[in-house]
């Protein structure tokens, strides 16, 4: 190791507006490995203040000061392992939406990466290499993906904006690891706040009455039902083909589908009940007829003719099957996986629901005497 006895220092130089710009001395001088060259300096691109008289001066120098330091200390570690990735600034030069595809590409990882992909390079107007990204330009990212417009006319979702911004953390972490990043920000990125919605839902109970009520429009209705028992979206439902219900490996019954909304392709199983809604079997589209003007037509009067007080939507649905799996017993995995999730963190949410409902079971018997309150 021939630079064990380099020694690292944070100077001061005079710059114009009344700054100081800091930067570290090498002594002895290093060697870049790759061009050769011997280098004393390297500029941090942190200012301070040269006179600082106000108290938040004062302050912002310490702050700055503090961050030049740890940035001395990880260069004499790099030195000491031989690690001379900080002299090489082409990196920074280089794009970081190249990048950005190559990891998605030799992840092979699915459609809602590319989404993800697709916003970060409209919020870069199609141009960001590695130096530009900084804590800041990164943070300004999840505002802009908060004020996306939706198709419904709406703006993104909390937790669809996270999801968003966590794809672009994990690529900004890969790029620290490759030495192409050189400031470990990420850590100080912060996730939007989300607000829990309550998922509505159909008690046992009530898909029971739900089901024995009649509705004007019978392709709707074996439509919702089969939505109860599958948990398959309106727009997976809508474009589901007798070529895609085949026979399983265990002799029952499966669905082959590519989910519209995420692009995932899924083999689930299929119990004979939802099969039997599905009528007899033909081909082309499952639901022949069924669209997604159909809710609004059809939905509310015959939730409310079969007694139900709650507003439901038709990926409440959805809800009711995920909830009512995981009330049954069906671990969160499986769940998951049946609802194709790409994170079981998604499908938390349900197991939530299902535990808020065993604590007000709970709650119900009681050994204190009502009336006597």
């Amino acid at each position: 190791m021939t630079n064990l006895c380099t020694k690292v220092t944070v100077r001061k130089r005079p710059i114009k507006n009344g700054q100081l710009s800091l930067y570290l001395d090498f002594y002895p001088a290093i060697r870049n490995p790759k061009t050769g060259k011997y280098t004393r300096r390297e500029y941090l691109s942190i200012y301070i203040y040269a006179n600082p008289k106000e108290k938040f001066e004062l302050q912002y120098n310490k702050s700055m000061l503090q961050s030049a330091e740890l940035i001395r200390c990880k260069r004499i570690e790099a030195i000491i392992n031989e690690s001379f990735g900080f002299l090489d600034h082409s990196k920074g030069k280089e794009s970081f939406l190249d990048f950005f595809k190559e990891e998605i590409s030799l992840k092979d990882r699915e459609r809602n990466w590319m989404i993800a992909y697709k916003h970060f390079s409209d919020y870069t107007g199609g141009k960001c290499t590695f130096d530009d990204l900084t804590e800041r330009y990164c943070q300004d990212f999840l505002a802009y993906l908060l004020e996306v417009r939706t198709a419904s006319g709406g703006t993104m979702m909390a937790s669809t904006a996270n999801n968003n911004f966590g794809k672009l953390i994990a690529v900004v972490r890969r790029a620290i690891e490759c030495g192409y990043v050189k400031d470990n920000f990420i850590r100080n990125l912060k996730l939007a706040k989300e607000v829990k919605t309550k998922k509505e839902f159909l008690t046992q109970e009530e898909l029971h009455r739900l089901a024995a009520t009649p509705c004007r429009h019978k392709v709707f209705k074996a439509a919702s039902l089969f939505s109860c028992l599958t948990g398959l979206r309106i727009s997976d439902i809508i474009a589901l083909q007798w070529e895609n219900i085949c026979k399983a490996q265990d002799g029952g019954w499966c669905l082959r589908i590519t989910t519209q909304k995420t692009k995932t392709a899924a083999t689930l199983p299929l119990s004979d009940e939802a099969l039997a809604l599905c009528g007899e079997r033909s081909t082309g589209q499952v639901f022949k007829g069924m669209s997604p003007a159909l809710p609004a037509l059809y939905l509310k009067e015959w939730v409310k003719a079969a007694g139900i007080d709650k507003h439901i939507t038709f990926h409440c649905f959805r809800h009711t099957f995920a909830t009512l799996q995981i009330a049954a017993g069906t671990d969160i995995y499986t769940v998951s996986k049946l609802l194709t999730h790409s994170s079981v963190s998604t499908t938390q949410v349900y197991a939530e629901v299902v535990n808020e409902l065993k604590r007000d079971a709970s709650e119900k018997i009681t050994l204190k005497n009502q009336s006597l309150k």
